[in-house]
């Protein structure tokens, strides 16, 4: 068959695939995988920074709470811990804390400087 002096075979239509677009698709998905791979590493570094945050909050949080319970046992004993005279007198300059002063989550504090929460 001859169109326009060309000759056409029979049985093949539509467009045929060059092995340029296959190289260019294989480079295509090589590029892909490689950006996912990147995205992957940084969302794994993004969540191992988070874990190793919170397990370093937990072991001061830990150490805060044996500090109280050392409290309360001499408390117990009938001695008040030299932190909390300091609290009760206002007299906090003279003991170091061993632990950050925080702002309690609700900002208030009552007079002998404790925070005060709204379920208390």
């Amino acid at each position: 068959m001859m169109v326009g002096g060309k000759v056409k075979k029979p049985g093949k239509r539509g467009r045929k695939p060059a092995k340029i677009d296959l190289k260019a698709k294989l480079e295509r998905s090589r590029q892909s995988a490689r950006e996912c791979r990147a995205r992957k590493k940084l969302r794994y570094q993004y969540l191992e920074e988070l874990v190793s945050s919170k397990e370093r909050a937990i072991c001061a949080l830990r150490e805060e709470l044996e500090m109280y319970k050392q409290w309360c046992i001499a408390m117990d004993q009938g001695k008040i811990p030299s932190e909390i005279k300091a609290l009760l007198t206002g007299d906090d300059q003279k003991t170091p804390q061993s632990t950050s002063t925080k702002t309690p989550k609700n900002g208030k504090y009552n007079s002998t400087g404790i925070s005060q929460s709204k379920s208390s």
